[in-house]
């Protein structure tokens, strides 16, 4: 629902923290350095340590689509060393890829309703045009969204099971159409022209109605539903308030006949609220002293599972509809839930449990039996999972008192005897939020003695509406700030170096990175992974795909027409004579989003300081590293660039 700092959070980037690889070529780099640094001692090695290509056999999985007679699920895995879709039996037997490619990432999406169809979407090296694919029954791939410079996407099954929905920009690449697709042949037609290019959220397992989002500010949104089955297809305004207040749309309910949508007009925090579209009436459906994330049924609509982003870990209830009843699972090990789906019988349930220490694994369960079955086991098996690191949920006062939360992430060994180096990272967006959960290459850093304490400045999402707009047109100013003050909170425990901290981010976190080592003098080192800093053009070359809320994202960032000077002001490209100390640049050159001139004109204007910088770049990568051998390379550079100069 949240749109907010969609622009530099991309699922890649969550990929490249979360999974795994084989083997590690030699890192593509440009390293310019003018001295030589000895490395500095780390903590002794109390336990043990693994390599990067260790950590990057852990097998990512995710996806939870059960086939129509409920024998199986719809995964993607990175097992091959690129993603693919893959059959997992829900008895646990073996599991068969369903797609080939060795370049392309592929993500599976759902089965076909009565068969063993599949839809997948796929773009080509990261660019994030993705198309929208059906693989047939005999293997054979039909794309059905062909055509250049299109993105496409995913958007529903009919309750009768004989139409699905797709959305693409092909006739405006500003804006998405949403078209019908009959199960049976394919053919399609137009049932949605989209020309205020607004946000194309939800349509009803009817098929009547749909959902639009409108951004009216970076504060401030409106939901509107449309007949599809009327001539005229208005939008009709269904969220009508006063002041500041941001919508959006959870789910229908399975007989369609109320609309479950987020608010946050009563409160910090997102509730879910019903409309009954019939008669127009709205209450209460679920609230927490958290944001609801999301909220969505089984088939059958005998059961609903809500998700709540709590203190940035997610925590499920899962109910009967009829009952309210929570559903009581056998004995699970312990992590977070996610991922939970149901058979299309109400039979069977899939699910994946995760933590900081242990990558997602997949479970599936029979409703009212006594044990669950594990399908996966994702983990690197030669990497014992105690020699890993969990956080720690820390608060700190920033520069004005403000309370900033992070998660702190202590190395085996770490003592008042035997201090650490010690990294702040800065999480994607601007509006996203570090998080509970597996990441591999937090975890590479950590296990070779590295402290990392992953900030949510102010502005983050999940801390209520007031915490995340307290950056709004101040972004390098006080949310780099909340940064500084993190590395301050650092120089407070007794087991940390306090001379040896560095920053490191990617995307919106990337450009953190830079400024903090452009603006302050806080900072040893810094890596920028794929960051802006050069927001006069980025803020001008923003994908058109972009269009729905480019209008929040210059509410957030300053409009380029009006904002220049102080976008100049804050971009760290624009003063890299202030930069002193050594800096690594990763980036995809097929990145749509932070372009790969951003980073090949920062490098260029650190070499003309003489100050240390290395320069990986993936030309077979965009917004984030999808591909394992890829990830390696990025962790290895990492460290050793870490182990050179901090």
């Amino acid at each position: 629902m949240n749109k907010r700092g969609a622009f530099w959070v991309s699922l890649p980037l969550t990929i490249a923290l979360v999974s795994g690889c084989t083997d590690s070529p030699a890192p593509s780099q440009d390293t310019k350095t003018e001295t030589k640094v000895e490395a500095p001692k780390v903590a002794s090695v109390v336990h043990k340590q693994y390599s990067a290509a260790d950590f990057f056999k852990t097998t990512s999985v995710f996806g939870s689509s059960i086939n129509a007679d409920g024998t199986a699920v719809l995964v993607s895995s990175d097992e091959s060393g690129v993603f693919n879709a893959y059959r997992y039996p829900l008895d646990g037997s073996k599991p068969t890829q369903l797609t080939q490619s060795t370049t392309d990432t592929i993500f599976g999406v759902s089965w076909f309703p009565k068969d063993d169809r599949i839809i997948y979407t796929a773009d080509q090296g990261g660019n994030e045009l993705n198309h929208v694919y059906v693989r047939e029954l005999d293997g054979t791939v039909k794309d059905l969204t062909p055509g250049e410079n299109l993105k496409a996407q995913f958007a529903g099954w009919s309750k009768d099971e004989k139409y699905f929905y797709v959305t693409t920009n092909e006739r405006d690449p500003k804006g998405f159409d949403l078209y019908r697709y009959q199960i049976d042949g394919y053919q399609r037609e137009l049932v949605y022209q989209n020309n205020d290019n607004w946000g194309v959220e939800e349509v009803s397992p009817d098929g009547k109605w749909l959902v639009l989002n409108h951004t009216v500010t970076n504060a401030d949104s409106n939901l509107y539903l449309v007949d599809l089955t009327s001539d005229e297809k208005k939008p009709n305004l269904i969220t009508p308030h006063e002041g500041s207040v941001s919508h959006g749309s959870y789910t229908f309910t399975p007989d369609s006949q109320m609309l479950i949508y987020a608010t946050n007009e009563h409160g910090e925090y997102n509730q879910a609220w019903s409309l009954n579209i019939a008669d127009g009436t709205k209450k209460m459906y679920y609230s927490a002293n958290w944001d609801v994330s999301f909220v969505y049924y089984s088939h059958d609509g005998k059961y609903r599972v809500v998700g709540i982003n709590d203190d940035a870990q997610t925590k499920l209830d899962i109910a009967e509809v009829a009952t309210g009843k929570s559903i009581e699972l056998p004995e699970i090990p312990a992590g977070d839930l996610r991922g939970v789906n149901f058979s299309r019988d109400g039979k069977n349930m899939v699910f994946y449990i995760n933590s900081d220490t242990s990558p997602s694994n997949l479970f599936s369960y029979q409703l009212g039996s006594s044990e669950v079955k594990r399908l996966t086991q994702t983990l690197n098996p030669d990497m014992d999972e105690s020699h890993l690191v969990a956080s720690e949920v820390v608060r700190f006062k920033s520069f004005d008192e403000l309370v900033v939360p992070g998660l702190l992430y202590k190395p085996k060994g770490a003592s008042a005897d035997n201090k650490v180096p010690a990294l702040v990272w800065v999480h994607g967006g601007p509006g996203g939020q570090s998080r509970k959960g597996y990441r591999a290459a937090l975890q590479h850093l950590i296990n070779h003695g590295y402290a990392i304490f992953a900030v949510n400045n102010r502005g983050s999402s999940g801390y209520g509406k007031t915490f995340f707009h307290l950056d709004d047109k101040k972004h390098g100013e006080d949310d780099l700030q909340d940064i500084v003050y993190g590395k301050k909170h650092l120089q407070t425990l007794d087991w940390v170096d306090g001379e040896r901290i560095g920053i490191i981010g990617g995307s919106y976190g990337g450009y953190m990175t830079m400024a903090g080592m452009t603006f302050t003098d806080e900072f040893k080192v810094g890596i920028n992974i794929f960051g802006v800093t050069n927001w006069e053009r980025t803020l001008k070359s923003i994908p058109p795909w972009w269009e729905s809320f480019k209008k929040y994202l210059y509410d957030e960032m300053g409009d380029p027409a009006t904002d220049a000077d102080r976008h100049r002001a804050i971009s760290p490209l624009f003063h890299a004579e202030r930069i002193k100390n050594p800096v690594l640049v990763v980036q995809g050159a097929n990145d749509p989003r932070v372009l790969q001139i951003e980073s090949d004109e920062m490098v260029a204007a650190i070499r003309k300081n003489n100050v240390p910088v290395e320069y990986v770049l993936f030309e077979d990568e965009g917004h984030g590293f999808r591909k394992r051998v890829n990830r390696i390379t990025a962790s290895d550079a990492y460290l050793k660039f870490l182990k050179q100069y901090l």
